[in-house]
């Protein structure tokens, strides 16, 4: 995996986390520049659009996390991990797009999105993480990788199991390159039965600072 090259800054002056509105949202505007992105998530934001062409930067409370020693594999979850071969950073775009399916509920993820985040991926910034069967991208997950700092964006999963055994692949490397925290922005039913939790704002912040500097 290249050294991460550092964009221009943001022209624009973030807001802070902690004004968030009680679904969270923080502000909107601003754009999606390799810059812009970058000191969001470095400041305890995440974008994700309000409307078809305005962002929203927002910070929950509580916050999803999956504990890097806390992800729960079953052992039905272990013998299909056998079944995929796992490859990083592969197929960055094809995995943002299956992720952005206008098809799956609740989708988000519009091409200016995958636009912005393959930009950030050629510098560095974003990995993949694809999980194969006989030759076939069938599941995988993004996000952004700042030190010691993951946010997990999103996954996909064409087959039973697939992005499960992608997460699995996730945090066994993050252990492996001494990352602290795993952000999952929200936590949904189906990542609290892999092991996320929820913590307070102001927990997450002081995580992510320790996290970003690492």
């Amino acid at each position: 995996m290249m050294r991460p090259v550092e964009p221009w800054p943001s022209r624009w002056r973030l807001p802070d986390p902690n004004d968030a509105d009680r679904h969270g949202l923080c502000a909107v505007g601003a754009d999606l520049e390799p810059g812009t992105l970058l000191a969001a998530y470095r400041h305890g934001l995440f974008p994700m659009p309000v409307r078809k062409k305005l962002v929203g930067w927002w910070s929950p409370d509580p916050r999803g996390v999956l504990p890097l020693d806390g992800l729960r594999v079953s052992r039905s979850l272990r013998k299909s991990c056998a079944r995929f071969e796992i490859r990083f950073d592969t197929r960055f775009r094809d995995v943002m797009q299956a992720c952005g399916d206008p098809r799956r509920p609740h989708g988000w993820i519009n091409a200016a999105f995958v636009d912005a985040y393959e930009r950030l991926f050629e510098l560095g910034w974003v990995h993949s993480v694809e999980a194969y069967r006989d030759g076939e991208l069938v599941g995988g997950l993004y996000g952004v990788r700042i030190n010691g700092f993951f946010a997990g964006e999103s996954m996909f999963s064409h087959v039973t199991d697939a992005s499960k055994v992608a997460l699995v692949a996730l945090v066994e490397w993050l252990n492996d390159t001494a990352a602290t925290l795993l952000d999952v922005q929200w936590t949904t039913d189906h990542l609290a039965s892999l092991g996320a939790v929820e913590v307070p704002r102001a927990a997450y912040l002081s995580l992510l600072r320790e996290a970003v500097a690492a």
